[in-house]
Parts: C-alpha cells; structure tokens; sequence
C-alpha cells in the first residue's frame, strides 16, 4: 500500500472509530435505516437536537450515513433526509490497525423498505 494510501486508510479509521465511539452514534445509525429527518432522529431516540445533529455530521464525515435529499417539514421548511449506508460493520483489531468490513446497503434494497414502509 503506498504511503498516502495508508494515511488515507488510517484517517479513515480514526474516523469511523471515532463516529462509531460517540453516545448515540449506534442508535442513530440503527433508526436510519429508513429516510428520516434530523428532527425526526433526534425525537425517536429522544436526544437533543444540536447533539443529534453533531452526531449526524459526524456519522456523514466517517461514510456511516448519507443526506438523501430534502423534503418538506411539518411547519413547511426544507429539511435533509438521512439515511444509513450500511447495514453491518465489523471491525477487526488483530493486526496493528483496525480493518473494516463493511456490508453497504444496496439502492434495491432502500427502494424495497421504502415502499413496505408506506
């Protein structure tokens, strides 16, 4: 692997190990298996909406979770729409960096539990 190759990696871990590590991070990441708003998020899981939106950025920056689009709210405001980009992550730390193994989320599989949802 060459060197900035490596260092994208290790940025890349220290991100989603940092994502992953931080308090509500799993159970935001777990509510968005369908589109939800950050308001939406925040209600489900019943957390402050600054903390709920700190963890959105986060979990976005790290690849965790994706901004769908937008729609409008309740009070007719545009809003983004979230949702998760994987549905596993195993991380295995034997080796002198932790490697991840990612089972992503397929586009047929989003359309499916958006049209069970409805």
């Amino acid at each position: 692997m060459s060197h900035s190759r490596r260092e994208r990696a290790e940025s890349d871990s220290t991100t989603v190990l940092s994502a992953l590590g931080n308090k509500y991070s799993a159970e935001i990441l777990c509510a968005a298996g369908t589109p939800k708003s950050a308001q939406a998020l925040s209600n489900d899981i019943e957390i402050p909406i600054a903390t709920c939106y700190r963890r959105i950025e986060e979990l976005v920056d790290a690849g965790l979770l994706t901004c769908e689009g937008r729609q409008l709210s309740e009070e007719g405001r545009r809003t983004n729409i979230y949702r998760r980009t994987l549905d596993e992550i195993e991380v295995d730390f034997s080796d002198e960096r932790p490697q991840f193994s990612r089972k992503r989320r397929t586009e047929a599989k989003n359309r499916l539990q958006d049209q069970l949802k409805d």
